[in-house]
């Protein structure tokens, strides 16, 4: 559980599990969310995305250390 303690210029400041703070850029925090709200925050790997990387990485690399 995330709970909004407070803004501070483009960051939230959020507590976590009661006795950890972080601070989140404020354009992750959804609009209209105040002090004392609490937020859900959602993360995952975006498998897709992370395999066109690698494989661009992968070229680069082997253009780049070709004999």
């Amino acid at each position: 559980m995330l709970i909004v303690d407070r803004f501070e210029g483009d960051w939230a400041v959020v507590e976590y599990n009661k006795r950890m703070t972080f601070n989140l850029p404020r354009f992750l925090v959804p609009a209209g969310a105040k002090e004392g709200d609490v937020i859900i925050v959602s993360v995952k790997v975006d498998t897709g995305i992370t395999k066109k990387l690698n494989t661009e990485v992968s070229k680069m690399a082997s253009d780049l250390f070709q004999d």
